[in-house]
């Protein structure tokens, strides 16, 4: 059972954060075990699961849906990611060794290919080194609150929804930022990294928000 629950859960979360399931979407226990190959209890459980991590929400019915976040919600979660995301730059900075600072500079120049990929930008590659890149200072910055806080909201799916929305000035801008990052944690400055990091959270918090008001055609901030 327990591996029909997490292969239930990990199918569900990969379509609900990919966009494959839309914001809002009625969520039916017999498709997604069908789409899932497994019954419907551990589709259940894995709904639970999505729900505790605020990417799943019931009604009073107890109908399962999609969570769809409101501009307000977005705003809550960047202002926390911006909060505990620079506290754990800071932490990093402060405990950085060579290696980890080699292991960011190599996913950073695979985020920077990813980005300058022809004929457009390779999002799914540029979300995926960018998350990794983000975990690996969540993991230098040793602390396991920390860690338990911030992983719900380092993958939510605004974040995989801002990303669309981004220009090759906003793609630019995000990697030197990363940039920005390496250089704090180059030199141990622990406020310097906790600055930037604060700043680069906020930014795409607006990326988002622009987008989501309509004016995703400014380049820089769409």
């Amino acid at each position: 059972m327990a591996k029909a629950s997490d292969l239930a859960y990990e199918t569900i979360r990969a379509m609900v954060l990919s966009g494959e399931l839309s914001p809002g979407e009625q969520l039916s226990e017999e498709t997604l075990a069908e789409r899932c190959g497994v019954s419907r209890t551990p589709v259940r459980d894995a709904l639970r699961r999505l729900e505790a991590e605020l990417l799943v929400r019931k009604n009073e019915s107890q109908r399962s849906f999609v969570a769809d976040w409101s501009v307000d919600d977005v705003a809550d979660a960047f202002e926390l990611r911006a909060m505990m995301e620079g506290h754990a730059a800071k932490r990093a900075a402060e405990r950085m060794t060579p290696q980890v600072l080699d292991d960011l500079r190599r996913i950073n120049t695979k985020l920077c290919a990813a980005i300058q990929k022809r004929p457009g930008p390779d999002i799914a590659g540029f979300l995926e080194h960018n998350k990794q890149f983000h975990e690996l200072i969540l993991k230098a910055a040793d602390s396991r609150r920390l860690t338990t806080l911030l992983s719900a909201l380092i993958e939510q799916p605004v974040v995989w929804r801002t990303a669309q929305h981004y220009g090759a000035e906003a793609f630019n801008r995000s990697h030197n930022e990363h940039d920005d990052l390496l250089s704090a944690f180059a030199r141990k400055d622990g406020p310097w990294a906790e600055a930037i990091m604060a700043g680069h959270i906020r930014r795409a918090f607006h990326v988002y928000a622009d987008a989501h008001r309509g004016l995703a055609s400014i380049e820089d901030a769409a």
